[in-house]
């Protein structure tokens, strides 16, 4: 749950450092640090709060010659309380080593007991300080530091991205892998490696991915890589397509903004090689997604967290209403523990942005173990979940650097959607009308003038509602899981108290909530059929108890207008689509409302972007 960034090379090693850290902040954090060699001894500066108080700390004492190799590390706290001593990096008792680490050291506890009784003094809280003090012990004992960085790593359980230099061999960085990752940089006659592609975009876009049990040696000519036990493991460079620019503001005030204007982009590159022009037809089959590897499946299980169990509980109404078999929408905290039955005609998705999510990857691993077909739907090229499924569908949706997500939700339904329309050809002979391969083709276009046109509306909204301190969210159908995502959006980052309900539910329990100061945001679409007449009930319901009601409703509701105080019009669409069209404007809602609060848009209090311990 931290950004890490590393550089060996002839540069200015500080610039680097803090660059790449700046470009990992949306990962979430509370301290950051950075570490360099100085006159061939370790230099460390470290702070409790921003990168920006990590610059001033470094700037008010300047260091006269620093040099590579260096590394920086910004840290959530997992271990141990938000505070300077607690900060990364971390140094061994003679101060020749410095460890930086993400993730959680399961056993640190047992180590530390017995690294104290053998004298090594800890000076912070941590679980990450056992690590440096272990690799000490074994160069204590006789071993070279690289044997003794293995020796270390045997010894360690749990999740950890490790990176560690040493004034006594200035020539490499030293970085480790398990269930945390590590992205290596190549450059030229230079090396990087960080916790994440965006802190690499700098300086290059050849990187190598670290496996699981992976160690990896950075000179400044070269890179090596080897398996715990020392076997020397060739890999080719992998080419990152995403600019820098990409990863940039864009001229918006915040990330979330420019990722909400970036989505019918998103849309559109996730779309590219999907859709057959000439036939008019979706096609997977370059994915290696076929009848054999469909063959005998019974049930599917859609596992994810937050924004992503919101896209397959989504794809849950998509694949059943088209497909007609079973789907299970899980989160991905529970699914493992509730002892879910799994076997050979079981299809396992799972769905997450970066790909990295612990607690997806550990049910995908589950999964695995009981003989399931391993399908992900994901974001990042060559992170974990991409590497140990059978079958990848990317969303190709570009860095999402706010935390809230927003691309990767809508790029997520967007491939669901596709796949039910692909497997209905593939195992019904069934085409899409051309009405709708036409709407998916148009789609970019229709979204990018959709935004611009709906936020004015939103801005008004949240000018008029921004004093509000609880807000109750419905939909019924498969707008359901958008009332979810619109109140977690809301919630996330303006800190305003909300909860997404099925309408249905309203009558069971939150109906007693309803008052003249508690708006209530209804969704509902004519193309539902029945589900809108309900929907509107639901709305009278509230409306005859005084409640104030912001309804976005499909365009010409007049029975809608009649009864709420605000209405925002959406356009009609198919079915598959309505998600994409309805939560753009709860996205821009939430966005404008934590804007008008003051609130930290981009790193919202307590949050991270990326989940990689449970």
């Amino acid at each position: 749950m931290c950004g890490i960034i590393g550089y060996i090379g002839e540069r200015q090693v500080l610039p680097i450092l803090l660059e790449g850290l700046r470009r990992l902040e949306y990962r979430g954090y509370d301290s950051a640090g950075v570490v360099f060699l100085e006159d061939g001894k370790i230099n460390v500066i470290k702070v409790k709060g921003r990168v920006f108080d990590l610059e001033e700390k470094i700037f008010s004492n300047v260091p006269q010659k620093p040099e590579a190799p260096g590394l920086g590390h910004t840290r959530w706290a997992t271990h141990g309380e938000p505070s300077d001593e607690n900060a990364h990096p971390h140094l061994d008792c003679k101060g020749n080593l410095a460890i930086v680490h993400n993730g959680i050291i399961e056993n640190y506890y047992e180590l530390k007991k017995e690294l104290l009784k053998k004298g090594h003094k800890f000076k912070s809280a941590t679980d990450t300080e056992v690590i440096v003090h272990l690799i000490e012990d074994y160069v204590n004992a006789g071993l070279e530091l690289k044997s003794a960085f293995f020796s270390a790593l045997k010894r360690l359980k749990g999740a950890y991205a490790i990176a560690l230099i040493s004034n006594e061999n200035p020539e490499f960085i030293i970085v480790a892998r398990n269930q945390s990752p590590i992205v290596i940089g190549i450059g030229e006659k230079e090396n990087f490696m960080a916790s994440d592609i965006p802190a690499l975009l700098p300086f290059t876009k050849d990187v190598l991915f670290l496996n699981d049990g992976e160690v990896g040696i950075l000179y400044k000519d070269r890179v090596e890589i080897f398996d715990l036990e020392g076997k020397e493991i060739k890999k080719n460079p992998v080419v990152i397509s995403w600019d820098l620019a990409s990863a940039e503001k864009g001229g918006f005030a915040h990330f979330m903004l420019k990722e909400i204007y970036d989505q019918p982009e998103a849309v559109k590159h996730t779309l590219l090689g999907k859709i057959d022009l000439d036939r008019q037809e979706i096609d997977f089959s370059k994915e290696g997604l076929n009848k054999e590897f469909f063959k005998n499946i019974e049930k599917i299980f859609i596992v994810a967290c937050g924004t992503s169990y919101h896209a397959g509980l989504v794809a849950k109404y998509i694949i059943e209403r088209n497909l007609k078999i079973p789907v299970e929408v899980d989160l991905a905290s529970e699914f493992r523990y509730r002892a879910p039955i799994i076997n050979s005609k079981t299809l396992f998705i799972a769905v997450s942005q970066s790909g990295e999510t612990a607690d997806t990857l550990a049910g995908l691993r589950l999964a695995k173990q009981f003989g399931a077909k391993i399908l992900s739907i994901c974001n990042v090229l060559g992170s974990t979940i991409a590497r140990e499924s059978d079958v990848v569908l990317y969303t190709q949706a570009g860095p999402e650097i706010s935390v809230a997500s927003t691309k990767a939700f809508v790029t997520q339904v967007l491939i669901f959607i596709l796949l039910s329309f692909y497997l209905k050809r593939l195992f019904y002979n069934e085409n899409e009308s051309k009405e709708k391969i036409e709407a998916l083709i148009k789609l970019p276009h229709i979204l990018e003038k959709f935004t611009e046109e709906v936020h004015s509306r939103v801005k008004k909204l949240a000018e008029k509602w921004r004093h509000i301190g609880n807000c109750l969210y419905l939909g019924r159908d498969i707008l359901y899981p958008i009332a979810l995502e619109g109140a977690l959006k809301l919630k996330e980052i303006s800190y305003i108290h909300a909860e997404g309900y099925a309408a249905g539910e309203m009558k069971h329990g939150p109906i007693a909530l309803i008052e003249e100061n508690f708006p209530t945001v209804i969704l509902s679409a004519k193309e539902t059929g029945v589900i809108y007449e309900k929907t509107l009930s639901n709305a009278e319901e509230v409306k005859s108890r005084r409640g104030p009601i912001i309804a976005f409703v499909s365009e010409n509701s007049e029975e809608f207008k009649k009864i709420t105080e605000d209405f925002v019009e959406i356009p009609l669409t198919f079915y598959e689509l309505l998600p994409i069209f309805y939560v753009i404007p709860l996205q821009l809602f939430a966005y404008e409302m934590a804007v008008l609060r003051g609130c930290d848009v981009d790193k919202p209090r307590n949050l991270a972007k990326s989940v990689t311990v449970e």
